[in-house]
């Protein structure tokens, strides 16, 4: 293996991705307008507040709901966070929670709280392929269910829920239903009318929007209680004077991945599949993930047994590769994330989480592909 490359490859944009120069450029233009507080009275608050205003309802048309619905965070597991404290926080009699065994920790740990609290929680398993199955889902369902949530689409695997058929399963019990739509921004319709959902959950640094920018969509008439106290901004649901240009930015971003998303998935997803052939023909036993179910098409998670996770993915990123693990990698341990054991309990070896972006060109997955038989064979465990 040749360590001596020039150029890095990037396949971690499920973590992160880098600022879209437009919406750089659109944060800049509102910028000044921006720098006041949206909750004064005077002319400069009245700008600010315009400018906040003309980001919600573009996030609003995107998500195909009324402009009331949306209150900006900061971020997803805000969002997620005040999705089910908030719900819980507001309930009456009703004191059952269910979520997937695969959801992210901002949803799986606030279910784990709430359970604390003396909460009922369910935890619905998914098959092999990671999907959520209806009928099991609507059986963990009962006359008590105050909120079940369920992520549009897991950031590991890739694996796209059928959030339309569940969401209707949760309402016919009388139940409220989220879903954590950060992975599935850019990928996925996010028409909420069309979903049924009464809560969604977006992240703008998944879409080339700003970091600590979110959005939390409420269907109307849903109960939700605050988490943050104070000024009572975004219709009480999320005190805090709002940051105006972070909130640009996301809508500019969120408009510019939904214009988008057809074009992009086309040309990433042919990428994600050579890079997925490829490695599962080069390295003997690795296994991609989810595969057979829908997926977005910008994850590969590929387990290889019998390899060191931490070893992987320092090898990879000495040959310039920036990837991510499925796997918890503590010194000395071989223990998947809860994701892959849900899948498996038995998985044992390196799971690598390879994600593509606007940006990913044929040459670097052709490279990857090259040097991935001799850093598996490299990250081998030795006794």
């Amino acid at each position: 293996m040749n360590s001596k490359q020039n150029s890095r490859i990037y396949l971690d944009y499920a973590a992160t991705t880098p600022l879209d120069e437009r919406v750089r450029a659109a944060m800049d233009a509102v910028r000044e307008d921006g720098a006041f507080n949206p909750s004064s009275p005077h002319a400069e608050g009245r700008r600010a507040r315009a400018v906040l205003e003309r980001a919600r309802d573009r996030v609003a048309r995107v998500l195909n709901a009324p402009r009331r619905s949306i209150a900006f965070t900061a971020g997803g597991t805000e969002s997620n966070n005040l999705a089910i404290f908030g719900t819980a926080r507001a309930a009456t009699a009703r004191r059952h929670v269910v979520v997937s065994a695969i959801e992210h920790h901002s949803v799986s740990r606030v279910a784990d709280e709430l359970e604390s609290q003396g909460f009922s929680v369910t935890r619905v398993p998914v098959d092999s392929r990671g999907q959520v199955d209806v009928a099991a889902f609507a059986s963990a369902l009962r006359a008590d269910t105050l909120i079940a949530s369920v992520m549009y689409a897991n950031n590991e695997i890739g694996a796209v829920q059928p959030i339309r058929e569940l969401s209707a399963a949760a309402r016919s019990r009388g139940a409220l239903f989220h879903t954590d739509a950060v992975a599935g921004a850019g990928w996925l319709p996010l028409d909420t009318a069309a979903l049924g959902v009464d809560l969604l959950s977006l992240s703008a640094h998944k879409f080339y929007g700003p970091r600590g920018a979110g959005v939390l969509y409420v269907r109307e008439g849903t109960p939700l209680s605050p988490m943050l106290f104070g000024g009572g901004q975004e219709s009480g649901r999320r005190s805090g004077t709002e940051d105006v240009v972070a909130a640009a930015g996301l809508a500019e971003a969120l408009a510019l991945a939904e214009s988008e998303r057809a074009a992009t998935s086309a040309r990433v997803g042919p990428l994600r599949d050579a890079l997925e052939r490829a490695v599962l023909d080069a390295v003997a036993g690795a296994r991609a993930n989810g595969a057979g179910a829908p997926r977005l098409p910008d994850i590969t998670s590929i387990t290889f047994p019998d390899r060191d996770p931490a070893a992987f993915l320092m090898l990879l990123d000495l040959e310039g590769i920036a990837a991510s693990a499925g796997s918890a990698c503590t010194s000395g341990s071989l223990e998947p994330s809860h994701v892959i054991a849900a899948l498996d309990p038995g998985t044992r070896g390196a799971t690598i989480r390879f994600s593509l972006g606007r940006a990913t060109k044929l040459s670097e997955v052709e490279r990857v592909a090259r040097l991935l038989p001799g850093i598996a064979a490299s990250a081998g465990i030795t006794a």
